[in-house]
C-alpha cells in the first residue's frame, strides 16, 4: 500500500471515529501534541468525551495529499451537520491536517479547519 493510500485509509477511519464518536479510534489517530486551530479556538478529543460534540453527519470530498518522506498534509473539503454546546453546525469547511508516521502508525500532529461557503 502506498503512502498515500495509507492516508486515505487513516482519513476513512478518522471520520468514521468522528461519526460514531468512536474514542479509542480518536486516540489512535490523533497524537498526544496535537494542536488544532478551529475558528472558535482550539478544539480537541474532550469535546467527544464530555458529549459536547455530537456529530450527526460528516462527509468529505475535494482531498488533495502531498507526501514529504514520512509527513503527509491533507486538504479537504468537510461537509458536517454537527451539535457543539448548544450551537447546530451545519455547512461546508476547509480543513487541512497533517499526518506523521510513527513506527507504522499515522497520527495527526497538527490541523485547521474553517467554514466556507
Amino acid at each position: 500500500m502506498t503512502q498515500e493510500e495509507q492516508i486515505i485509509e487513516c482519513e476513512n477511519r478518522l471520520l468514521d471515529a468522528i461519526r460514531n464518536s468512536d474514542i479509542n479510534t480518536l486516540d489512535n489517530l490523533l497524537h498526544d501534541s496535537l494542536i488544532f486551530n478551529i475558528p472558535t479556538g482550539q478544539m480537541d478529543i474532550e469535546n467527544y468525551r464530555s458529549g459536547m460534540m455530537t456529530v450527526y453527519s460528516i462527509s468529505a470530498s475535494d482531498q488533495i495529499i502531498k507526501t514529504i518522506e514520512n509527513i503527509s498534509t491533507v486538504a479537504t473539503i468537510v461537509h458536517l451537520n454537527a451539535k457543539y454546546a448548544d450551537q447546530i453546525i451545519d455547512g461546508k469547511f476547509r480543513y487541512l491536517r497533517v499526518w506523521k508516521l510513527f513506527g507504522s502508525s499515522w497520527k495527526i500532529i497538527a490541523g485547521s479547519g474553517f467554514q466556507i461557503q
